[in-house]
């Protein structure tokens, strides 16, 4: 079998065929007329077949090129469609990737963005967090394609598209040393007799600190939007905060946030767990790269 026609005569049998003129076709081409027939001639010497008929003002097909003009054409824009595609994803343009401030903006959109960051150098991103009710009305403005958030506000508002992640388990932590650090379990009179370090703009958060101290509803002693300085916060005194598990709780001895169980919250309770994933506008087609972005986010999640 001869070798492999390149693209490039592909392309300027396409190019004659589009425009009837060596000429026009080299124009598209950004190559000489001349050059445009060297890659005709090597075309028609590797199929054996005369693909065009010369005139005097131009070129024509001839019945075996009309024969298979229409699928080379549609071939060779589907190739072009693609490598524009890449260089779109990789081009130096910017992405914005915003989060709540929950557990994905502590461990989830930082590592996705870590790997999209080796995957494409050239496309710049703009990781920021801001609560729910922010980020939607920045994404009805159009300012960005996409969110991470808890879907339950959006799940069943039919202008959004919602795509879920796998859902995590929260803990209750304290500090090792606390003085509930060393209990196989603690009452909920127990846990809320100490301060309490969170943000409960996750509404199964807010639904389980109802229910466990009993009021119509329950304030924080000590409220921030960063989860991470939050935490920082119960390593740092006698607060119980809240956490993912996901690399937040160490081993015991390490001087890390230990987990706590609570006797009155069954381990398979639905609101123990968080249901975030990726919220955007229904019936609207998202760019390349924002589809690049959302993989890898997907990817991690999977992951870990």
């Amino acid at each position: 079998m001869g070798a492999v026609l390149p693209l490039l005569a592909l392309r300027a049998f396409v190019e004659t065929a589009r425009h009837g003129n060596l000429t026009r076709a080299a124009a598209a081409m950004g190559v000489t007329p001349g050059a445009v027939s060297q890659q005709l001639r090597a075309l028609q010497a590797r199929t054996g077949v005369v693909l065009f008929q010369r005139f005097s003002h131009g070129m024509r097909l001839t019945p075996e090129g009309e024969q298979v003009y229409p699928g080379l054409r549609q071939a060779f824009e589907q190739i072009t469609a693609s490598l524009a595609q890449l260089e779109a994803i990789n081009a130096r343009q910017t992405l914005t990737v915003s989060t709540e401030p929950s557990f994905a903006a502590t461990w989830l959109v930082p590592r996705a963005v870590g790997r999209f960051n080796v995957r494409y150098p050239k496309a710049r991103v703009s990781f920021q967090v801001e609560h729910w009710q922010a980020l939607n009305r920045r994404l009805q403005a159009e300012e960005f394609e996409f969110f991470v958030a808890d879907t339950r506000h959006f799940e069943a508002d039919p202008q959004y598209r919602t795509s879920r992640l796998r859902p995590r388990r929260w803990h209750f932590c304290c500090r090792e040393g606390h003085p509930l650090a060393a209990r196989e379990s603690v009452s909920a009179e127990e846990l809320l007799s100490f301060p309490l370090a969170t943000n409960i703009s996750p509404p199964n958060i807010r639904k389980v600190l109802v229910d466990l101290s009993g009021r119509p509803d329950f304030r924080p002693a000590i409220e921030c939007e960063n989860g991470h300085s939050l935490l920082g916060v119960v390593l740092a005194s006698d607060a119980i905060g809240i956490s993912s598990g996901l690399g937040d709780l160490a081993p015991p001895g390490q001087g890390g946030l230990r987990p706590l169980r609570v006797r009155e919250l069954p381990d398979d309770l639905d609101e123990l767990h968080t249901r975030y994933g990726i919220v955007s506008r229904a019936g609207y087609s998202l760019s390349p790269l924002a589809e690049a972005m959302i993989d890898e986010l997907k990817r991690v999640d999977d992951a870990t």
